[in-house]
């Protein structure tokens, strides 16, 4: 029951932070904000469980979680201060939770959608066998993957987010998920300790670019009253790649650590799939210009 409620809590707040973000900051700059937040949210994910385990380590687990709910009250006293974005507030209402046909997801995030899916299955699986795998390639501390990973996602996301204002979202999103699969296969063939921590950077590195990126192009396709519906749209896609790439990854590793690195190859190709799509799908405006030149072709200025 407490993970159901909790469950709730990740489900509401990624989406609402987001969201919020787009509504106040101005749309030149979305690639830059979302960066911002993302360093901010995977220095949380980085420094928590390095409390969370120290806590538990010399007192209790009680402790950590009165501690966890203390950090919670926190960030609801900083909400109190934050001013509503919405024009035409609603009050709350327990038949807003009923969802009609048409408000599961976004159309308009579609695109945002596959490549997001595609894109984390890789995270879901990584999450799954690198903790045995670090132990395989020598290493004690079985967190030292994402220490790294972290540290340089960090240094790339506030970079990556300022580009993708500059050279627009696609150019950065291929970049990095060519990244993405490099780093996959190079942790599949490299299988020593500098191997190891260099495949764990340039993951990092791919990740930074990757997320900014993909939120702000989450928001530049949708419309202004439809960011809340988009961003929904663009993390179900998150949780359905995550949840899949552990599941499978889990089912096919079953404790034989030789068949880690084909797990590799695998996710990199799915990875692959999200490139693809970037390079054949063409935005709603490209499409309608290339369908007014088609129903007008001889038209000219007067």
């Amino acid at each position: 029951f407490l993970r159901l409620i909790h469950g709730f809590s990740t489900g509401f707040k990624p989406t609402a932070t987001a969201a919020y973000v787009a509504d106040t900051v101005p749309a030149g700059k979305w690639g830059e904000a979302m960066g911002i937040h993302g360093l901010f949210f995977s220095t949380g994910m980085a420094i928590g469980p390095a409390i969370g385990s120290a806590i538990t380590q010399y007192s209790s687990i009680n402790v950590l979680f009165y501690t966890s709910s203390a950090f919670a009250l926190l960030s609801i006293l900083i909400i109190f201060n934050m001013k509503e974005t919405l024009p035409a507030k609603q009050k709350f209402k327990f038949s807003l939770f009923k969802i009609k046909k048409g408000e599961w997801i976004n159309k308009q995030a579609l695109p945002v959608f596959w490549v997001t899916l595609f894109s984390y299955v890789s995270y879901g699986a990584i999450i799954t066998i690198i903790p045995d795998w670090t132990t395989n390639i020598g290493f004690t501390n079985k967190g030292i993957f994402f220490m790294v990973f972290t540290v340089a996602s960090l240094m790339m996301r506030f970079i990556a987010g300022k580009i993708s204002d500059r050279r627009g979202r696609k150019p950065v999103l291929k970049f990095s998920l060519i990244i993405l699969s490099i780093a996959l296969i190079w942790l599949g063939v490299w299988q020593t300790v500098a191997g190891f921590l260099s495949g764990a950077v340039l993951y990092g590195l791919a990740t930074g670019m990757l997320s900014p990126a993909i939120s702000a192009w989450t928001i530049d396709l949708s419309d202004d009253d439809k960011r809340g519906l988009s961003v929904a749209t663009m993390y179900i896609a998150l949780e359905a790649g995550i949840g899949l790439g552990a599941f499978f990854s889990g089912w096919f590793v079953r404790d034989i650590i030789g068949r880690t690195p084909y797990v590799f190859y695998a996710i990199a190709l799915v990875n692959t799939f999200a490139i693809v799509y970037l390079y054949i799908h063409k935005d709603y405006t490209e499409v309608e210009k290339s369908q007014k030149k088609l129903a007008f072709p001889l038209e000219k200025p007067i």
